[in-house]
């Protein structure tokens, strides 16, 4: 499980870093070389999640999507200096619930 949780928090910080970087090119006037480095971030993305021990690749990705959430939360705190409220808080703690079911319920 301790695997699982070290993949999902790398997968997610490099899609979230991969993204930020492609919107600092984008959206912010950074040079061209910001949007490549985050393009081969998501790469890098995509290659951690094959790494999961679970079977369905739509199960990993669904619950992968509950971190994500949490970790874009966390990511526009420390890095946006966007404070989350309550609302976000609950949000993303329903989000983990769920992800936690998807992955952990018990299938024939």
């Amino acid at each position: 499980m301790i695997n699982a949780i070290v993949l999902f928090v790398l997968a997610g910080l490099a899609e979230i870093g991969g993204g930020y970087l492609i919107w600092l090119w984008l959206r912010e006037g950074y040079r061209f070389y910001w949007g490549i480095m985050g393009g081969l971030i998501l790469v890098v993305y995509g290659i951690i999640a094959t790494f999961q021990s679970y079977p369905s690749f739509g199960r990993v990705y669904a619950a992968y999507g509950g971190v994500f959430i949490i970790l874009s939360i966390i990511w526009g705190w420390g890095i946006d200096k966007k404070t989350p409220d309550l609302f976000d808080w609950i949000g993303a703690g329903i989000c983990l619930v769920g992800a936690s079911v998807i992955l952990f319920a018990p299938r024939h």
